[in-house]
């Protein structure tokens, strides 16, 4: 029995889309069927055209359908991206997330198997703090959170977070440390939980 994936990601510069492609690939090679979707861009033109890369970023994903709620709804998991803000998940991250009160009160959501990763500009810069808050949503949801934990020896090698693969990006946006073979752990792990909790 297939697990359908929905991977969810919110990304300015292509660090967190980098990761979804990733999650993706190795999702795929387990058998799921995958949606790779983006949450829709809140900023306006001038801010996203005041940094090159982000703009850069901005017009080649363009062609990525926007995540709704009909991919929660479909999926049996679901993998969320997101770059921190503060600590938190980006604003258009916590936009979607906050949009999904219908899927919420009718019960559409419990028992989905969810995950999460995220970046930052710095070692300590709150990765671990984003997606936590992301988790707490996902509490009220009813969903089964399955982080990465210590399940595979590839975690101590990558930035040994147990809540989700994360990576700190330096000035010129490049990934410092090799978070790809943690991407794959976790996203295989998370379609593997889900197929045991569809089965």
């Amino acid at each position: 029995m297939s697990v359908n994936l929905a991977i969810i990601y919110y990304s300015a510069t292509g660090t967190n889309y980098q990761l979804a492609e990733w999650a993706k690939e190795a999702a795929e090679e387990t058998g799921a069927n995958v949606r790779l979707k983006r949450v829709e861009e809140l900023a306006p033109e001038e801010a996203i055209a005041s940094n090159p890369a982000w703009k850069e970023h901005f017009d080649e994903t363009k062609s990525i359908d926007v995540a709704t709620s009909d991919d929660l709804e479909w999926a049996d998991a679901i993998l969320f991206t997101s770059a921190t803000r503060f600590g938190g998940v980006a604003a258009q991250m916590k936009q979607f997330l906050d949009m999904q009160g219908g899927l919420w009160a009718n019960g559409k959501l419990i028992n989905k198997a969810v995950s999460a990763m995220s970046s930052a500009q710095n070692n300590n810069g709150g990765q671990e703090a984003s997606i936590l808050s992301l988790y707490t949503s996902l509490m009220h949801w009813g969903a089964v959170i399955v982080p990465p934990g210590y399940s595979d020896p590839v975690l101590f090698t990558t930035g040994g977070n147990p809540y989700g693969a994360s990576v700190t990006v330096d000035g010129e946006g490049q990934m410092v440390n090799d978070i790809k073979p943690a991407v794959l752990h976790q996203a295989k792990r998370l379609v593997d939980i889900a197929g045991r909790i569809k089965q």
